[in-house]
């Protein structure tokens, strides 16, 4: 029974590194495919060739724009970007186009070989198509960079959005302190006012002038007045009792 237990113990024991074995070599070989694929994705990239749109046509969307370029050529990615707000407040305040427009753009094409000969046959010419097309009439404004990934726009965008955000921090934080500074104006002229106020009232207090009432007063009476009383009383009593004085 103990060789049966010990062999079996074995047996599992081989089973399980079998095992992990073979996930290794599976993770090994996912590895090794994902390596490849990201090496074949960067060789394309190397070979994707980016033109710049200096300009964008009024009512130019990414789809309509994508839709125009990709006859000259297979076009992997299109970034355009959106205009100031302000001035799309503007536009729709004074009754003008009330969409989203755009004010620059790139554009990546599978070979840049194609990048660059669509931007020198473009450059300068007519957009075209329909007549009835509100940009028929615009120009082309491309250029093709040369030496330029797709990689680099994305750190541009990443940078400009960055220094946006510290821009508006900075712009916040400036109004900030411009409100407090009002607020606390406000607060020292109503105390001002105040005590302005309390200064008038006591000033008006002082100015108005003290009433002394006169009253008419009695003469005193003269020295002799104690004779003069026994005297009346004298004569009072003998009027009463009938006795001479």
């Amino acid at each position: 029974m103990v060789e049966e237990e010990t062999g079996v113990a074995r047996a599992s024991c081989e089973g399980d590194g079998g095992t992990s074995l073979n996930e290794a070599k599976e993770k090994a070989k996912r590895k090794d495919k994902r390596k490849k694929r990201l090496l074949k994705e960067a060789e394309k990239a190397d070979k994707r060739g980016v033109c710049y749109l200096s300009r964008v046509p009024p009512h130019m969307d990414p789809l309509k724009l994508r839709q125009i370029l990709s006859q000259y050529g297979e076009i992997q990615r299109v970034y355009l970007t959106p205009e100031d707000p302000a001035a799309q407040v503007r536009r729709k305040k004074s009754g003008g186009f009330r969409g989203q427009e755009f004010s620059e753009g790139w554009v990546e094409f599978t070979d840049k070989k194609v990048a660059k000969r669509v931007a020198g046959m473009l450059n300068g010419e007519q957009i075209g198509g329909r007549k009835r097309s509100s940009f028929y009439y615009d120009l082309w404004n491309i250029k093709y960079l040369s030496k330029f990934k797709w990689d680099d726009l994305t750190e541009e965008i990443a940078y400009k959005n960055a220094t946006r955000e510290q821009k508006l921090v900075m712009e916040l934080s400036a109004a900030k302190r411009e409100r407090d500074f009002y607020l606390s104006k406000v607060d020292q002229s109503k105390a001002l006012s105040k005590i302005e106020e309390r200064l008038k009232k006591k000033q008006k207090i002082d100015m108005v002038p003290k009433v002394v009432r006169q009253f008419p007063q009695k003469k005193p009476v003269a020295n002799g007045s104690e004779e003069n009383k026994a005297q009346l009383s004298r004569d009072i009593l003998a009027g009463v009792f009938g006795g001479s004085s």
